[in-house]
């Protein structure tokens, strides 16, 4: 007769228990800090005024659309932070208690991290060529270089980062960890 049981804490990883804690304090911070914005944002800020200004026809021709889409989906957009930090703290509680689930939406969250970190490099390169009203001199024209490639080194070592904690979370010696054990 078999049963199941949990892992001891023998069977328990370090990484996991450092993995899941970190991810706790940083999920659970950003997610306190969404809740204290989306309350800000739906109860101080003037949307229907920030709204009727993008719908200038001068603003119309200086902003590009992406910004102009984030900045018309401001509540959503606040609120998208919300939900994702919100399952990160969820998942992250999840690892702690070595849920096989949480470990597989840990694992969607870092790719969606990994996704998010590719786009804003490239949305990047093509909001900041399209700021018309900047001045033309060097000094600007550097500092935005010494931005571009300081965002690309950031996103690529992000990513990295989450494409390593990937691959560590479906090794075989981990996924051990979250599934149920026959005694």
């Amino acid at each position: 007769m078999s049963e199941t049981r949990s892992p001891s804490s023998l069977d328990k990883s370090t990484f996991i228990t450092i993995l899941a804690w970190v991810s706790i304090v940083l999920a659970g911070s950003t997610t306190l800090v969404s809740i204290l914005q989306n309350i800000m944002l739906n109860l101080m800020f003037p949307i229907e005024g920030m709204k009727e200004s993008l719908n200038s026809p001068e603003t119309q021709e200086n902003i590009p659309a992406f910004a102009e889409f984030i900045l018309s989906n401001v509540r959503l957009f606040f609120f998208g932070f919300l939900v994702v930090s919100s399952t990160t703290l969820a998942s992250a509680i999840g690892l702690l208690k070595r849920k096989n689930w949480a470990r597989i939406l840990f694992i969607i969250i870092l790719v969606l991290g990994i996704i998010w970190n590719i786009s804003a490099v490239i949305m990047q390169q093509f909001m900041i060529p399209s700021m018309q009203d900047v001045p033309d001199d060097s000094q600007f024209a550097a500092l935005m270089i010494a931005m571009r490639i300081f965002t690309l080194i950031m996103a690529l070592g992000i990513s990295l980062l989450f494409g390593w904690l990937i691959k560590k979370l479906l090794s075989s010696e981990i996924r051990g960890e979250f599934l149920p054990r026959a005694t």
